[in-house]
């Protein structure tokens, strides 16, 4: 069975949503995990705030799944929830997911300079039945830290429990936006347990038409890692302007 993936950070919701819709069409993929995207439903909001909605209004994937970070009280008044999603055609049997770090924040995170290492981060799990059995999937959105290659506590963390938490299942897909370089350490312990579908290949995932600080053109953060059971068939990383990240798509055969 092929299955076709594609991980994209939204942008704050999607502030360039109509280049997102257009390419998520064009892709037509399996599985799609996104990080950053909102839930609310509040009509007054801008179409961004409001990704899950939008997204199932104009996509129609038959099943989907979100997990809150936190509530945004700087861009939405509180009014919408921002965290990690996914859009699947293989039905969800089973969710759960994890924060690195504290925990869901109601309101005292504040997403504002100078605040962002604080920012809670979350590991989305769901796991999905396919025709050649369970396909455990997992979203990811790496803890905060402007410099990538630093391998501080917190990453370490992170690691340790992606690990345990891919550990001991037979068909996994791991991506999304790790905020950390390639050769970061806790990359490399993850790689001990999974494979790396870009390994050190990209030289950025960064969009740098919206980025200021040169040092983002080096910095390749948004990764695809697959269990040794799952065989990668293709892998690009478009320069589509939907985001200030480049997304990753990648052609998988499971059994």
């Amino acid at each position: 069975m092929t299955i076709k993936f594609v991980s994209i950070n939204l942008l704050h919701g999607g502030t360039f949503l109509d280049n997102i819709l257009k390419f998520l069409r064009e892709q037509d993929a399996d599985i799609v995990i996104m990080q950053e995207a909102y839930n609310s439903t509040d009509p007054t909001l801008a179409k961004q705030f409001r990704s899950m909605q939008v997204l199932d209004e104009e996509l129609h994937y038959p099943y989907n799944d979100f997990v809150a970070a936190f509530r945004d009280m700087d861009r939405t008044e509180g009014k919408a929830q921002i965290g990690n999603a996914l859009l699947s055609r293989f039905p969800i049997s089973g969710r759960d997911s994890v924060f690195f770090f504290e925990g869901y924040s109601d309101g005292a995170y504040r997403d504002v300079p100078g605040n962002y290492q604080n920012c809670p981060r979350v590991l989305e799990h769901v796991t999905m039945e396919t025709p050649v059995g369970d396909i455990d999937v997992f979203n990811i959105q790496g803890v905060w830290d402007l410099n990538g290659e630093r391998y501080s506590d917190q990453r370490k963390h992170m690691a340790d429990i992606v690990i345990e938490q891919v550990s001991g299942k037979e068909r996994v897909i791991l991506g999304g936006d790790t905020n950390a370089k390639t050769d970061n350490q806790c990359i490399k312990d993850i790689e001990e347990h999974l494979h790396s579908v870009f390994g050190s290949e990209l030289t950025s995932t960064f969009n740098m038409r919206h980025k200021d600080n040169p040092g983002y053109a080096t910095a390749a953060v948004d990764m695809i890692f697959v269990s040794p059971t799952i065989q990668v068939l293709a892998k690009d990383c478009p320069e589509d302007d939907v985001s200030d990240h480049k997304p990753l798509t990648a052609t998988f055969e499971v059994h």
